[in-house]
This record gives C-alpha cells, structure tokens and sequence, in this order.
C-alpha cells in the first residue's frame, strides 16, 4: 500500500511541478518580449513621440502578460492541480489506516475510525454520521 502511494504521489506531483515551473519562467518570457519591443522602438528612435509612445507602450505589454498569466492563471491553476492530487493522496491513506487496523484485530467500528481520523477536516465526516450511515447499511 505503501508503494502504490507513494507511486500516485510521484506521478500526480511530476504534472504539477511541470505546471508550476511553466507558471514560474512566464514572467521572464514577458521580459524578453519587453527587450525585444524596445529594440524594435530602437530601430523607430527618430519618429515623432506619439510613434515612439505607442512601441513603448507594446513592449510593456509583454511584462504585463507574462506576469498576469504567470500569477493570475497558470499559477493558481498549478496550485490546484497539486491540492487536487494531494487530496486523492490523502483518500489512499485513509483507506490504508482503515485497513491496518482492522488487520491489526481491531473492530470494524474502531477501523472505521481510524480511517475517519486520518481525513482533513475540510472532508472528514462526523462520528455521528458515520454512525448513521453504518447503521442505514442492509444487514449482510
């Protein structure tokens, strides 16, 4: 069980950082665009001022993007796919505690909890509709 957690955890986070890392070079491809926008403003240098303005003005607009994509969309989507998979990780050991203890000879209900504990709290069911849900179960 270990193993097989352990092997979600490394291919879930491998798509995340892939992610992350493009989230983190954006703002220096919009830096790059910056540069080669004011080289071509460079090349432009003898016009009048309201020309010169607006190349400037487009070679800005490459910092901007690059941050904005950077930290207003790939990065927070990165993020989410991390909270994404670290809670799938989170519902293999919950099933893993479950298992445990009951191999170990503890009692279904005493299992369960075990399993219960082991969930964030965001998700975690209360004792009690635990209790209920266990008792709303068809007799085997």
């Amino acid at each position: 069980m270990d193993e097989e957690i352990e092997t979600h955890h490394a291919e879930q986070a491998q798509l995340s950082a892939a992610v992350l890392t493009m989230s983190d070079g954006l703002p220096a491809l919009g830096i790059v665009a910056a540069v080669l926008g004011v080289i071509h403003t460079m090349g432009s240098i003898t016009e009048p001022p309201e020309v010169l303005g607006h190349l400037i003005g487009g070679a800005l607009v490459g910092i901007f993007l690059g941050v904005l994509l950077s930290y207003g969309f790939v990065g927070p989507i990165g993020t989410s796919i991390k909270n994404t998979f670290d809670a799938e990780g989170k519902y293999l050991q919950c099933v893993k505690a479950g298992v445990l203890a009951f191999m170990q000879g503890y009692a279904p209900a005493v299992a369960v909890e075990f399993a219960r504990k082991s969930l964030l709290s965001n998700v975690r069911p209360s004792f009690y509709e635990v209790e209920e849900a266990v008792a709303a179960l068809p007799p085997i």
